[in-house]
């Protein structure tokens, strides 16, 4: 073949590769002609639908087109996760997504949908988990409840079986060489409740429920699972500090959209997103959260999904979680 040809051909192939990708390229150039459908998996008012809405809000103004929320809670999270999977794949469906997408498939393997087969977005905020008790507990650190948990284990609420806040509690009684007794609840509010009420010893949630309660002198942080003091309560210290760095469970709330969606839209809804995250205003309502902002690219969410569904697949698997 001539030098003359090979160009040719090369060319030819270059405008049909270019002639393949124009659909999608036209495609995400006039994205999006309408309204965006946000599926949110849990009830409204908890932080990661407070987030959402926060995120939606201000995504839509970036966009042009209003993003609107529809919540569809139930059974774990996995209605509102199995409708979004099911949606086109168009741009016109996002999913507020959350760590419990690493954890839904190791509690129940057989699901209508692949938790781990949605297109990341972005991931919005971290969300620390943290260990609170009252604040007339004896135990005025970390140190003396882990001490006093050897001699008489504690009951410990969580928001619930297979929550995140649950497979931290089983890392650390076991750490403690402590069988802890978990108090899974319907709902983090509920665990919060019966610990102001005395019931329960202590509650391992996510730090933006009971960001309020510490502040206010009603509960005490005992330790959080961040990799640095977090700025909502910056006198909790981190596992890390206590020697126990090993044991990981930083949650966070997101977005997702169905699997097959146009990178290049996903690259704007991305961009929106960590726009939207460092405006002033939202800063301030994730800052009184307790949760923390990313400014994180969708290849950094993929790879968290994926890391974190195997961490947690193991510690499923070895404290015999199960779902509720």
């Amino acid at each position: 073949m001539t030098a003359t040809a090979t160009l040719r051909r090369r060319s030819l192939l270059g405008l049909a590769a270019a002639g393949l990708c124009a659909p999608g390229l036209a495609r995400a150039q006039g994205w999006p002609e309408r309204s965006i459908r946000l599926i949110v998996p849990v009830a409204p008012g908890g932080s990661q639908d407070i987030v959402a809405r926060l995120s939606a809000r201000a995504i839509g103004e970036a966009l042009g087109q209003s993003v609107t929320v529809e919540n569809l809670p139930g059974g774990g999270s996995n209605i509102g996760y199995a409708a979004a999977a099911r949606a086109p794949a168009d741009g016109y469906t996002l999913l507020a997504g959350s760590d419990t997408l690493s954890i839904t498939g190791a509690l129940t393997p057989r699901l209508s949908y692949d938790p781990l087969g949605f297109a990341a977005v972005h991931r919005t905020v971290r969300v620390p988990q943290i260990l609170v008790v009252r604040a007339d507990h004896p135990a005025k650190d970390f140190a003396e409840w882990f001490a006093a948990s050897r001699r008489q284990p504690p009951a410990v609420g969580t928001p619930g079986n297979g929550s995140l806040a649950h497979l931290l509690l089983e890392q650390l009684s076991r750490a403690a060489d402590s069988a802890w007794t978990h108090a899974p609840y319907r709902g983090g509010a509920l665990a919060v409740n019966d610990l102001l009420s005395g019931h329960l010893q202590g509650v391992m949630i996510n730090i933006g429920a009971v960001t309020d309660h510490v502040r206010g002198g009603r509960l005490r942080g005992l330790v959080v699972s961040a990799d640095a003091r977090t700025t909502a309560l910056p006198e909790v210290p981190t596992l890390g500090e206590l020697g126990l760095g090993a044991i990981t469970a930083v949650g966070w709330h997101g977005l997702v959209a169905p699997a097959g969606t146009d990178p290049a839209i996903i690259a704007r809804i991305n961009a929106a997103s960590r726009a939207a995250a460092k405006r002033p205003d939202l800063a301030e309502r994730f800052a009184g959260l307790g949760v923390e902002p990313t400014d994180e690219g969708p290849e950094v969410l993929a790879a968290a999904i994926r890391e974190d569904a195997t961490r947690y697949a193991e510690v499923v698997r070895r404290f015999n979680i199960r779902a509720e």
